[in-house]
């Protein structure tokens, strides 16, 4: 009887994920820090997870260690889970966009390099509307200076080590010195012509 219980409760619990996949889209962007972008796109309502990762390389499972020294070609990225019924591919790019400094290619805030430079990876669904939605930032005027970012195609995606996941809540203090020493908000609110 043991044995049909945890038979029942395993087949139960399993089915739920596959359910709820077939609802949500995911999206993947860079813009510097993952710790940051996790932290900013997590609280988009729509939103149902944040995965820090690196994506854009050519070698399989690459380490922070690798990725931060520029060894790989990847980016440090993250992997957007969202219900489509509550937030569309569009929306979620407009609100990619004020969350990073699209004028600088060489990396973001005080984080250099390519690893930290900030890119929108797109699957060919996706191509037509990050590139409108580029158009759309440049058109705008809003931004100070010339918009750089690059649209590339999505390959794989791999999640960063576990301590890296959900930095900003597990290490609040530590988060908040590195943001703050960073300079991410006062010069998002340079680049973007805020008040």
């Amino acid at each position: 009887m043991r044995f049909l219980v945890a038979l029942f409760a395993l087949l139960f619990t399993a089915a739920a994920p596959v359910a709820m996949a077939q609802d949500t889209q995911q999206a993947v962007f860079a813009g510097g820090c993952f710790w940051c972008m996790e932290s900013d796109m997590q609280h988009i309502p729509g939103v149902i997870s944040v995965e820090s990762g690196y994506t854009g390389g050519k070698e399989k499972n690459p380490t922070y260690r690798e990725v931060a020294m520029h060894r790989t070609g990847h980016y440090e990225s993250v992997r957007v889970t969202y219900d489509p019924k509550k937030i569309t591919y569009e929306q979620l790019l407009s609100r990619y966009w004020p969350l990073i400094d699209p004028t600088d290619g060489h990396g973001q805030f005080c984080d250099r390099g390519q690893s930290y430079a900030p890119a929108i990876f797109v699957t060919p669904d996706q191509k037509d509307a990050a590139e409108a939605s580029k158009a759309k930032v440049i058109s705008s005027g809003r931004v100070n200076g010339r918009v750089i970012v690059p649209i590339l195609s999505l390959g794989d995606f791999w999640p960063a080590e576990r301590y890296h996941r959900n930095y900003a809540k597990q290490n609040k203090e530590a988060y908040d010195a590195y943001r703050q020493g960073c300079g991410r908000d006062r010069i998002l609110a340079e680049v973007w012509k805020l008040p």
